[in-house]
Formats: structure tokens, sequence, C-alpha cells
């Protein structure tokens, strides 16, 4: 016997189309109907701005839940990253499924590990939160912003590269074609720099190494920083080489690979909604490392990381709270008690506090709001300055 049709709102991007199928077909698998409504967020319409410039509500959020609570749709569909630490009182998270991994990513066109990288390489990410980490660990590199969604970062920097060896290929193609006769009439074998002819090559190429070949290159990346959740649910993990970040050290974003799901607090449905999706230990280790941010209450304008692991009796979260430069930082750990999970995470953001986490974010919000005299408004959250288009992002990315 059905339960009746449930409407989940959603943004248009892959990779957001993407976690709203998981939630449908869990949903399907408790036997609702899921009709899917796809919405146009402000996030999406504005592409010509660094995320950090898209305004003081959640960008990539918004528009979702506003169709929930006209009543348009039954529940809204969010990377978890992306959400405000506030919301209205008559909207509620009614589940978040299982986590994906919440690891960051150092992706390179050959492999190569951050330590590895050469002085003054180009490190792309628009996460004010991942630049300060990567800083604070190599100076000596330099960040750049990188947008669009998880494909499209993937091909920004795969481009130079393969563009490269495309040219080179072509060049080889052209000599040895016209050196062709002559080596002919010698007798002599005409070497050539590949082994396989260009047709061959281009063949083997993934599609997106092959979209990245057509992309206009304005900057080279030697390496960029993705969200592995995003990787993964777009399906191009496998497609890239990468480095797994130490979420120890690069701590992630506070719910980085978690899906939450909303709806109005008197649904009808709300508690089989979340009997159908809600996994336990993710919504305990999310809510530990959201109440961290909200109490601290930086994260639309600093670089804040906070990860929760579930160990047995307690909750092991870490957070690391540091200047825009990386040349400052207040990092801890704590062992918090899972049966009053919420009130010790909030213990804890307060020790950060008094420990200069409060100094670190004052000072960042003076800049950000120095920042917004000179034009430009703030995101609401660091993933919404990290990925445009899901990815990602949303989770991204």
């Amino acid at each position: 016997m059905k339960r009746g049709t449930l409407r989940l709102a959603t943004r248009g991007s892959d990779l957001a189309l993407r976690q709203t199928a998981s939630v449908r077909d869990a949903l399907a698998d408790r036997r609702f109907e899921v009709d899917l409504m796809e919405v146009e967020t402000r996030g999406d319409q504005i592409r010509d701005e660094l995320i950090h410039r898209l305004g003081k509500t959640g960008a990539f959020v918004r528009a979702l839940d506003e169709r929930v609570l006209d009543g348009d749709a039954d529940a809204a569909v969010h990377s978890m990253k992306d959400m405000p630490t506030e919301r209205p009182a008559d909207l509620v998270v009614t589940g978040v499924p299982e986590r994906a991994p919440a690891t960051d990513l150092l992706l390179t066109p050959d492999g190569t590990s951050l330590e590895n990288l050469p002085a003054d390489a180009v490190v792309g990410t628009s996460s004010l939160r991942r630049k300060a980490q990567i800083l604070a660990a190599r100076p000596d590199l330099r960040v750049e912003p990188l947008r669009g969604n998880v494909d499209t970062r993937v091909e920004k920097l795969l481009a130079p590269e393969l563009q490269r060896e495309h040219a080179a290929r072509v060049d080889d193609d052209r000599e040895k074609k016209g050196n062709a006769a002559e080596a002919s009439a010698s007798g002599e074998e005409y070497d050539t720099e590949f082994d396989r002819s260009i047709d061959e090559w281009f063949d083997d190429l993934s599609e997106i190494q092959r979209r990245a070949l057509e992309r206009d290159v304005e900057t080279e990346y030697d390496a960029i920083v993705l969200a592995e959740a995003g990787l993964q649910r777009s399906g191009l993990l496998h497609r890239v080489e990468y480095e797994r970040l130490p979420p120890t050290e690069f701590v992630p974003s506070p719910g980085q690979g978690a899906i939450a799901v909303t709806t109005r607090s008197d649904h009808e449905q709300l508690d089989r909604i979340r009997e159908a999706l809600d996994d336990p230990r993710t919504r305990v280790t999310t809510t530990v490392e959201r109440t961290v941010l909200a109490e601290l209450g930086g994260g639309c304008i600093a670089p804040i990381g906070v990860h929760a692991k579930l160990q047995g009796e307690y909750v092991h979260v870490t957070a690391r709270v540091l200047s825009a430069d990386g040349t400052e930082e207040v990092k801890a750990s704590r062992d918090l008690p899972v049966r009053d999970h919420a009130n010790a995470a909030a213990e804890f953001a307060d020790s950060l506090a008094d420990r200069g986490a409060a100094d670190l974010i004052a000072a960042a919000r003076d800049d950000a709001d120095a920042d917004s005299v000179g034009g430009g408004a703030r995101a609401e959250t660091d993933d919404e300055r990290s990925e445009l288009d899901a990815d990602g992002e949303v989770d991204g990315a």
C-alpha cells in the first residue's frame, strides 16, 4: 500500500539530482510515490561572482525551502554544509541519510601530493576554509579562485596538460606526414615521438577529458581541492588522480558529505519521512559539527572546520579556526558524551571561543564588513563559497 505522493524540491545540477535520487529511492523503498521539482536558486543564477559575494541568505538553500514553506513542495533536499545554521522555526531537518566521506581531496593531473607541489604552484578553491588550511600547510603556494560544478572544476584542472599534449601530437602528426615520403625513399624508418596515432589517443580519452580539450583556459591550476563526496556522487572519483587530505589537519566543513532533507514542522508525514531516511550515527555527528559552528557564529565569514566521529559512547570532535591567510589558528579535539552531545558541543565551542577563536572570527568579520562596503555581500556558508553548482559540493565540491 502506497503512503501517498511526496514532492521533493531540488536544484537542477547533476550532483544535486544524484543526491535527490538517493533520497527518492529510500522513500520509494518505504512505499512513497515521489515527484521531483527542480528549482533554480540564486546561487545557480549568478555565475560571475565569487560565492562569498552571493548574499547573506543561503544562496543554494533558501529558494528550495521557500517552496516547502509555501506548500508547493513537501520536502527539500540539500547538501548539509550549504545550510545556514539559523532557519525558520516552522522548518525542520526531517531526515539525515547515511553520510558519504567528509574528507577533502587534492586533485592534480599526475597525482602529485601537496607536500611535493613546487613552490608557487597554483591551487584552485573558492573556499575560505580550504584556502586557509592550504596556506597553513604550504605558505609558499598560490591559492586562486575556482568556480563551477564538479565536472567543470575537474575540466579546468585537466585542460592545460591535455591541450598541450594534443598540440604536440598534432605537430608530430604533421611532421610525420611531411617526412614520410622522404623516409620511404631513403629506405629508413621515420621515428615518431608517440606510439599511437592522434585518433587512437583521442578514442581512449574519457568524456570529461574530451570536454577539457575544448575548454578555454583562463587560470592554469597545478592542483585543485574538492570534497570527496561530490566526486564520488558524480562518478568521477576513478577518473582523476588525487591525494586524500587527512581530516585531522584539513578539517572538513561542518556537515560535509551529508544530505539534509527539510520539511515543515507540521507535515503529516514527518515521522514516516524521518523513519525512512534518518541515519542515527550521521544525525549525531552532524549535530555536533553544526552546533559548534552555530555557537561560534562565524560560518559565513571565517575559515572554520569541524569534524566529528562516533566512537562508542563518545563523539570525537576536532575543530580548527584560522585566520584567512592561515598564519593564526585555534585547534582542539575533545571526546563528547553521546547521551548529551548537543550541549557538550556547545560547551566545546565556548572553550574554543575563549582560547582565541572568537578573536579570529571577529577579525574575519571586520574584513568581511570592509569588503561589503567596497561592494558585494557575504555568503551564508563555507560551502556556498566553495561550490557553485553543487558541488558538492555543493558537495562537492
